[in-house]
């Protein structure tokens, strides 16, 4: 049996996608600027792990790494009209907020063993300013069962992209910006991956606190 996702059609679409609709989005109408893609490996397992302000997070995240990234979404959003078929063609599945989600962590794994990355919003939900303040530990995890380094990356002013009761985005600066690897978690014990998830905040913090 083939697998679930198929790869090379899944990457076409994602990359067409990409340079049609979400490249010229950041760049041009958000005045997007990133820094640090130097960072990102080209090749191999990684977990992306971010911040959170706003739904066009994960589509944003994965433009600047610049590799195709499997992002873990809250599940709510899998319920919005065209938002959903965006985030799925970008290879985004649903996170049930609030408990184990096995299933999520499941999709994690056979993501990157399909040679994706994925990404994993390390709070979990959106925060009003973009700071991380309470961490979850699923993102290292699942870094310390694939074998796979975190690459933190910080959004800076996504927060004021959507405003309610309009489904336009708000042409609002945003900054991207791509931290230095932090190695796998060397085990699955309960504080070896708190210890590895407050690295990742710290580092996503230190990187908002440059601002634009």
């Amino acid at each position: 049996m083939g697998k679930s996702r198929e790869p090379l059609i899944s990457l076409l679409l994602y990359h067409a996608f990409k340079w049609s609709v979400v490249s010229p989005l950041l760049h041009t109408y958000l005045r997007g600027r990133i820094y640090g893609a130097e960072n990102v490996p080209k090749s191999g397992p990684l977990v992306v792990v971010s911040n959170h302000a706003s739904n066009f997070d994960p589509l944003l995240v994965s433009n600047c790494v610049r590799r195709p990234v499997a992002y873990m979404a809250k599940e709510e959003l899998f319920k919005i009209p065209v938002l959903k078929q965006a985030i799925e063609l970008y290879g985004a599945y649903p996170v049930n907020r609030g408990s184990a989600d096995r299933t999520a962590i499941r999709a994690a794994l056979k993501s990157l063993n399909e040679g994706w990355a994925v990404g994993i919003f390390l709070q979990g939900t959106r925060t009003p300013d973009g700071r991380i303040t309470d961490p979850k530990r699923g993102a290292a995890l699942i870094a310390a069962k694939a074998k796979a380094p975190l690459l933190p990356v910080c959004l800076w002013g996504t927060q004021g992209i959507e405003q309610k009761g309009s489904v336009t985005p708000r042409p609002v600066p945003v900054t991207v910006r791509i931290g230095k690897l932090i190695d796998i978690p060397s085990s699955t014990d309960k504080e070896e991956l708190e210890a590895v998830t407050q690295q990742c905040a710290a580092a996503i913090n230190g990187l908002h606190d440059l601002g634009r």
